[in-house]
């Protein structure tokens, strides 16, 4: 789940300067996640897609948050929005929602929390 989430924050970068992305392309092969040997190469990884999607986004005009952006499948389009909504569903919302299961994931396991909405329970302690 965090080598997803470190994945998924890079899409960011790619919705801001692309137009579309193709997971199967045809005749080409499908996307396939950036796979991490060590919790230390992953969490760099993250660092350098937050600081890549950051960049790009903040790049965007609002112009370009109305233009369309598309994800495929080959010769199936699966959607097709304005790139601010792309952005906020497919990327803030996707991320949040991941976010929300590790917490819940590293509960389970007794790991305290980090703070995301202020102090934790396990602050309380």
């Amino acid at each position: 789940l965090a080598q997803h989430i470190t994945n998924l924050i890079g899409f960011g970068a790619l919705i801001a300067v692309g137009k579309e992305r193709d997971v199967a392309p045809v005749g080409g092969p499908p996307y396939v996640p950036v796979p991490f040997t060590s919790t230390a190469t992953m969490l760099d990884a993250f660092d350098t897609n937050v600081a890549a999607s950051r960049t790009a986004i903040a790049g965007l005009t609002e112009s370009a948050l109305v233009e369309p952006w598309a994800l495929n499948a080959g010769a199936h389009t699966i959607f097709s929005m304005p790139r601010a909504a792309v952005l906020r569903t497919y990327l803030l919302n996707h991320i949040i929602h991941h976010r929300g299961q590790l917490s819940v994931y590293l509960r389970l396991l007794d790991v305290p929390l980090p703070s995301i909405y202020g102090p934790t329970a396990d602050e309380a302690r």
